[in-house]
């Protein structure tokens, strides 16, 4: 193993402990999680999904928000880190998504933001991440997707702004 390699690996364990640490501070505090969900839409159109490794569903890129770091930068690491993809814009606020039982593992608060992205799709993270795939909006994937990201989805292609 080189050094870089060496590195990235550490590096990506450091992030990974302190993802884990913030989900257990959440839970021993009480407090929501504050997260986002990207709805990534390429120069063409189409929109960037990924399928989750822990679950094996479709979903939309993103993840908490780091201690120190605002919502947009979040949204920017997020993309980058589980898609490849380069922020080149947040369009819209899509809702802000708050109900106890959105997110199976921990109570967490989801900001949905419709982005404009570039770049060549590739896994950076492969811990979470198992397929990235662009799709028409017309040819969506079929069933259930991942936490509450159908109605996310669903409330971006009907045009709303929702809080729930």
């Amino acid at each position: 193993m080189n050094i870089l390699a060496f590195f990235a690996v550490a590096v990506q364990s450091t992030r990974n402990l302190w993802r884990i640490g913030q989900t257990v501070l959440g839970i021993i505090f009480r407090h929501p999680i504050t997260g986002t969900s990207i709805i990534p839409i390429l120069p063409d159109g189409r929109i960037v999904l990924i399928r989750r490794r822990d679950n094996g569903l479709w979903a939309l890129p993103g993840g908490i928000v780091d201690w120190g770091e605002d919502v947009p930068n979040a949204i920017r690491r997020e993309l980058m880190e589980e898609t490849g993809l380069e922020l080149l814009s947040i369009r819209r606020l899509v809702g802000v998504y708050s109900a106890p039982d959105r997110d199976p593992r921990i109570h967490s608060i989801c900001i949905v933001a419709e982005a404009i992205v570039q770049g060549k799709m590739e896994i950076q993270d492969t811990l979470e991440v198992m397929e990235i795939q662009a799709f028409p909006l017309d040819s969506l994937p079929p069933g259930q997707m991942s936490h509450d990201h159908s109605r996310q989805l669903q409330d971006y292609l009907d045009g709303l702004t929702t809080l729930a």
